[in-house]
């Protein structure tokens, strides 16, 4: 029953409050990985920005201005990940705080031999279990600079790893999707990474991934929408897997992007 209310209340709001086109338009225009959309992917798309946005809290940090054309763009790249998930895949967290540009964080970590190291460290974003989702303003505007970079879709990547627990790099997977076949892909890519880096060599995406298997899925999922085909190319595999796991197939294109079940 409280299922149904609250899609009454949802289809109910989306009827007297979907975003303007003009203004869902001009935030897809800034976003490359939503230029082969088709229209019913972009109809969907818009009215998931837009519960976004009504079941969302932003929290600027500073004197940090978050207009409402931040908020959509925030909202939109926010909402790609789960294009074919539904908007209750985020419901475990509400904020979002957005910092003007990258920020000093104090961490604490227990490395495989148990011994902890403390420090500062310089972050574009971050995100906690039951939130917040915390971005830099700057880094968000520079998603369109290079291939396989979008500070969103990482950090929203960490929280739907999180939703089975903790950052693991493997989040809950969908009935039929093998947990075996998921941890061959990336372990294959993982160590990859890591083999490359100790011969000095130059990794085929951001060196980044091999910080942890959380930091794998995270990178990877930023490829798999910015930069789809050099992932595809680099790692058919661990691409394979994250289109079962986002029900996408971006480097197919607009002709046969679909849902993936």
């Amino acid at each position: 029953m409280l299922a149904l209310y609250k899609r009454w209340r949802r289809n109910r709001y989306l009827r007297d409050h979907l975003v303007a086109a003009a203004d869902f338009l001009l935030v897809l225009r800034r976003i490359p990985a939503c230029h082969d959309l088709d229209n019913i992917a972009q109809d969907r798309l818009r009215r998931l920005a837009t519960l976004f946005l009504r079941e969302k809290v932003f929290h600027a940090v500073g004197d940090t201005e978050v207009d409402p054309q931040d908020q959509l763009l925030i909202a939109v790249n926010a909402c790609l990940p789960i294009l074919n998930l539904g908007i209750d895949a985020y419901d475990s967290w509400v904020t979002v705080v957005v910092y003007p540009d990258e920020f000093l964080v104090d961490y604490e970590e227990e490395d495989e031999a148990g011994v902890v190291h403390s420090g500062r460290d310089l972050r574009a974003g971050e995100a906690w279990d039951r939130g917040p989702l915390v971005i830099s303003l700057r880094d968000m505007h520079a998603q369109s600079e290079w291939e396989g970079y979008n500070v969103v879709i990482h950090e929203c990547a960490h929280q739907l790893d999180m939703r089975n627990g903790g950052s693991d790099g493997l989040p809950p997977l969908h009935r039929g999707m093998s947990v075996n076949d998921w941890n061959e892909a990336f372990t294959h890519a993982y160590e990859d990474m890591h083999a490359r880096i100790s011969r000095d060599e130059e990794t085929p995406l951001d060196g980044y991934a091999a910080e942890s298997p959380a930091e794998c899925f995270a990178v990877f999922s930023e490829y798999f929408f910015e930069a789809p085909s050099r992932l595809l190319t680099v790692y058919p595999a661990v691409y394979d897997q994250l289109a079962q796991f986002y029900r996408q197939d971006p480097a197919a294109g607009a002709e046969q992007r679909g849902v993936r079940s």
